[in-house]
């Protein structure tokens, strides 16, 4: 089953850490997120490989968009 990582706020993508294809473990970081000076990693809570990075980085995203999904 896919998960889909979504945003919870509104930011720029500081930086891309996974890419499609990487297996990751529990509690990795995804992407980094800055936000009001503050860099914000993003988790995803399960294992699994990455099937799809929706940002770039330099993207401003919203709260609610999709930034990766794992299988």
């Amino acid at each position: 089953m896919a998960e889909q990582v979504l945003a919870e706020m509104v930011a720029n993508v500081a930086k891309v850490v996974a890419h499609e294809g990487d297996a990751v473990a529990a509690g990795s970081t995804l992407v980094i997120l800055e936000s009001m000076k503050m860099e914000i990693p993003v988790l995803n809570e399960f294992a699994g490989v990455v099937s799809r990075i929706a940002v770039a980085e330099g993207d401003v995203i919203q709260e609610g968009d999709p930034i990766a999904v794992i299988e």
